[in-house]
């Protein structure tokens, strides 16, 4: 059985992203050696990435002609993904596809042998699979900044979703990794 893991860089006050789209530059502040060496991992542990339409558009646009991180570069054009949406039709990006429903084929999809499956970015995406217990673990890097404004990263949520801390890391750059998996009833 395949694990389903969210992963997303958000700022203290909680935000993933600004108040514009693909506003992130807040990331530098905890980029450094320990997060690239995070990064890289993720190409070892998983199998497949998902994305929400606007992250997997973001992402296509980017990693394919991308200057930097060789490694990471590498895995991010080579694995498999599937981008979430009801519109797109041609995914565009190699070793990709869409998906219009993502709570069946992800129930099926973690049903099969393979490795991890990440949802990087996309919280609107992670939220609706948190809501239908399909998350088995989210990864948060939380970067030493208060954005004041944004993109929540946890949406309003009608009942608690309780968590149950399996690793803490702090880097150099004092930003903190934790890792989470929710506690079933």
């Amino acid at each position: 059985m395949r694990k389903l893991v969210v992963w997303n860089l958000m700022t203290l006050d909680g935000y993933f992203e600004g108040t514009k789209p693909w506003e992130i530059d807040f990331h530098n502040l905890a980029w450094g050696p320990e997060l690239k060496r995070y990064a890289e991992r993720f190409g070892e542990e998983g199998d497949l990435l998902v994305f929400g339409r606007k992250t997997y558009e973001g992402m296509a646009a980017y990693w394919p002609t991308a200057e930097d991180e060789d490694k990471i570069k590498s895995y991010m054009n080579g694995i498999a993904k599937i981008a979430v949406s009801r519109t797109m039709t041609d995914p565009g990006w190699n070793n990709a596809r869409i998906v219009s429903d993502p709570i069946p084929e992800l129930t099926r999809l973690k049903q099969e042998d393979g490795e991890t499956i990440f949802i990087f970015g996309s919280a609107a995406l992670a939220d609706s699979l948190l809501r239908a217990n399909l998350i088995d673990e989210i990864r948060v890097c939380v970067v030493p900044v208060i954005l004041g404004g944004g993109k929540p990263l946890f949406k309003a949520n009608q009942a608690q979703v309780p968590l149950k801390l399996i690793e803490s890391a702090t880097t150099q750059s004092g930003a903190v990794i934790l890792r989470y998996e929710p506690v079933r009833s």
